[in-house]
């Protein structure tokens, strides 16, 4: 016997960490019915972030999928004191987001076109209505809100101490205190967690250890993009005209004053996000590790910091101007930099699994244990959460840049959140093209895994650089521009952010039958392949080209790059392949060479036949271009005549500019990856080959076409002026949500004035 209770030497999945996430998943997992579920926690539970939290609970989010995530950690709070008979602590008495500014009202009103396909109640009020819900407003500003009925607070103790309950009463072990000294992979996956009181086997390990996230991956040989932030909020004594009130107030957030402000008893609670020069990280913990010891303190107040914040609150607010504050609470949390959490599986390292990250754990916590729960219990994701993949870092992602990064991120937790957002803190990392050098005074670039990518060109005359709107901006008449150069003419995008694999072995070809659905292309061929879930789900699109017999090129998209590998490699080790995959992402630079005149530009500098006859669709050669050797494969995604070369990456300029200049007779010129996607759109290339192999999800694959489709993918088109769809707004038929629309792009039509949008989108009817 130890710690009171009897010490498992095994378990089927051992979580570290005691925050409210990691005890959401224990519960999660426990109630699924996985047997042996392990959490140990190094002192007591909450330690860490989660006991100071101001325990805001939202059904907002501006992403689509984490809206899900907040749904279900909601509707599960709902009920939890009812199914664990711990109280929760849970208010619910809604929430609003003030807009002050007419480009704030834009905001909303592009927030609730994305909603209404979505279980959460979410609705646009007006200041009227504003007033009514929250009487102690100053209303001079406030033009608009946004109301989320249901949102409101929780209190993190009492959440997390009813989550450790339920999993206990689901039979889970919770042990602290209980330090994970050492961690030690076997050689069949699984893990060895060593402690003070002894050694545990696991199938799999979850890091959810908050700010101690770093120094845990670091024990497996992790450095994790985590960093603890400073944040403080203030509690006032009790306020006269609070304690008045006959209703609570609703929690508001006054996004032009970056802050939060609750009802906490009588009084109130506020808590500002500072901008970047002003708020502090404590890079200190990344240098040199947490303090021992460290669990339930505070760092030292500094209103100062926040005062402009607190004026904004009492201008807002103007009781607060008379209140008096009690208490000053100023605690770390954790930022990664992009301030959304690492979740899920972890590629490098067998059954090793991340829920670390979380900048609002509280709100997060339910659904990430449901999240990650459902994933562990059935082998794959419940829904899409790729922008919280754990495998979206990589080696580029360096202290500096993390650091620079993340006071960006804390600084833009209020900003306007535009379609198509770039931040430009900590850029450019150490992946950059060949031709990003040539390229990037002439482009406005975008940021994809790290990698610099034009997205549109300037000429003279354009109104350059980024200027995001919620209407059309700058880059729409260049953007026609380079789709008419395309559709005309000849243009070259730099596409070097692909993910790029080379296959190879005795079983490579074995290996890819099983990963993906469709028959393996034959030696100097390519086809387009998708690797689906065990129930018949889409986990990525890739490009394959048998290059030489058994070995084979593959190719993703940019964010795609280690979430696919990892997929891959789990299949590797689960299925004993003799394979060896590299990751040559970093080796090859790619340009994409396309339009009718492409096929003229080309063959003044090569000796290689590039007619049709000779070099036909989705055929891969190797040729020698301007003296260097490289592979070309004949394949466009814009709908017009191209090839995309994969260059040695120290070769890629002289190429590019090989290329230009060959191409000044044919009108040749620079195109982004906006011209592209509408190009590609235009197309709507889908390809599937045929099926012979027992890939995986193939049998739920057949019965998903023997019952019939649910949802089906189509094409609408619609006449704009200067507000265009970005993808995931709500399609209304008859006042009833008919479908959502999956994908928009802008596309310039080459039968009107390229002066004329029309907008078409992808939508999956129901």
């Amino acid at each position: 016997m130890v710690l009171g209770k009897r010490w498992k030497d095994v378990a089927e999945t051992v979580i570290i960490g005691g925050g409210c996430v990691g005890v959401s998943l224990a519960y999660h997992l426990a109630k699924a019915g996985q047997k042996d579920v392990v959490l140990l926690e190094k002192s007591e539970l909450t330690a860490g972030s989660t006991w100071h939290a101001a325990g805001l609970t939202t059904y907002y989010h501006p992403g689509i999928n984490l809206k899900k995530v907040h749904y279900h950690s909601i509707k599960l709070y709902e009920s939890l004191e009812a199914e664990t008979g711990q109280a929760v602590g849970f208010h619910q008495p809604g929430s609003i987001r003030i807009a002050s500014t007419p480009v704030r009202v834009d905001e909303l009103k592009y927030q609730m076109a994305r909603t209404h396909w979505h279980p959460t109640p979410q609705w646009l009020i007006t200041p009227e209505k504003i007033k009514e819900l929250f009487p102690l407003l100053n209303m001079d500003k406030v033009l608009a809100g946004l109301y989320n009925p249901g949102d409101g607070h929780i209190d993190p103790y009492s959440l997390t101490m009813a989550l450790a309950a339920g999993a206990r009463m689901y039979g889970a072990q919770i042990y602290n205190p209980a330090l994970v000294s050492g961690l030690t992979p076997t050689s069949d996956g699984k893990w060895d967690v060593q402690t003070p009181h002894g050694t545990i086997r696991a199938n799999r390990i979850v890091n959810a250890t908050g700010f101690w996230a770093r120094e845990v991956g670091q024990q497996i040989g992790f450095d994790h993009p985590t960093i603890p932030v400073h944040h403080q909020y203030v509690v006032t004594a009790t306020v006269p005209e609070v304690k008045a009130l006959k209703a609570e107030l609703p929690v508001i957030r006054d996004l032009e004053g970056s802050y939060y402000l609750r009802q906490e008893r009588d009084g109130l609670l506020f808590g500002p996000y500072e901008k970047e020069e002003k708020m502090v990280l404590q890079d200190s913990w990344v240098r040199d590790g947490v303090p021992p010891g460290f669990g339930k303190e505070l760092f030292e107040s500094d209103l100062d910091r926040i005062m402009h914040h607190v004026e904004m609150a009492m201008e807002m607010v103007p009781v607060l101007k008379n209140a008096d504050i009690i208490n000053i609470v100023s605690g770390p949390i954790t930022y990664t930099p992009d301030l959304l959490p690492m979740v899920g599986p972890h590629q490098g390292a067998r059954n090793y699994w991340t829920a670390i990250g979380f900048g609002y754990g509280v709100i997060h916590a339910g659904g990430i244990g449901k999240f990650l729960s459902d994933w562990i219990v059935t082998g794959e994701p419940p829904y899409d959460l790729i922008e919280c993949d754990p495998n979206r870092y990589g080696k580029w992602t360096t202290v500096p840049y993390l650091c620079a990064k993340a006071r960006e991120s804390y600084g833009f937790n209020n900003v306007v959140g535009y379609p198509k957002e770039e931040r430009f803190a900590g850029r450019p990392t150490n992946r950059t093209s060949g031709v990003y050098e040539l390229l990037k005074g002439k482009a406005s670039m975008g940021f994809h895994a790290g990698w610099e990518q034009p997205h549109w060109f300037y000429k003279p005359g354009d109104n350059a650089g980024y200027k995001p709107s919620f209407r059309r901006t700058n880059w729409f008449g260049p953007v026609g521009r380079e789709c008419k150069l395309v559709m005309e003419k000849v243009g070259v995008v730099d596409l070097t952010p692909f993910g790029k694999f080379m296959v190879k072995g005795k079983d490579s070809h074995k290996l890819l039958d099983r990963l993906f659905a469709n028959t393996m292309p034959k030696v100097g061929l390519t086809n387009i392949s998708h690797m689906l879930t065990p129930t018949g789900r889409v986990y990525a699109e890739v490009t394959i080209t048998q290059l030489t017999p058994g070995e084979f090129l593959l190719i993703t998209g940019s964010g795609s790059e280690l979430h696919d590998l990892r997929w891959m490699e789990k299949e590797v080790a689960e299925g004993a392949y003799d394979v060896d995959i590299s990751n040559v992402t970093e080796e090859i630079g790619v340009l994409g060479v396309a339009g009718p005149k492409a096929r003229d530009v080309l063959q003044k500098l090569t000796q290689e036949d590039m007619s049709d006859a000779s070099f036909k669709f989705l055929h891969c050669k190797p040729i020698q271009l301007g003296g260097i050797n490289l592979r070309a494969i004949r394949i466009s995604y814009t709908g017009e005549l191209g090839w995309e070369l994969y260059i040695p990456h120290k070769d890629m300029a002289a190429v590019y500019q090989a290329i230009m200049a060959a191409g000044e007779d044919e009108g040749i010129d620079n195109f982004g990856t906006y011209a592209m996607s509408s190009l590609r759109l235009e197309k709507g290339f889908r390809g599937w080959g045929a099926e012979h192999a027992d890939f995986i999800g193939k049998a739920a694959l057949q019965e998903i076409k023997a019952k019939g489709l649910k949802r089906k993918l189509s094409y609408i088109t619609m006449e704009t002026d200067d507000v265009d769809p970005e993808g995931n707004e709500t399609i209304w038929l008859n006042g009833k949500v008919s479908c959502v629309c999956v994908c928009v792009y802008i596309v310039f039509l080459p039968y009107q004035d390229h002066s004329v949008l029309t907008s078409h989108q992808n939508v999956l009817t129901r």
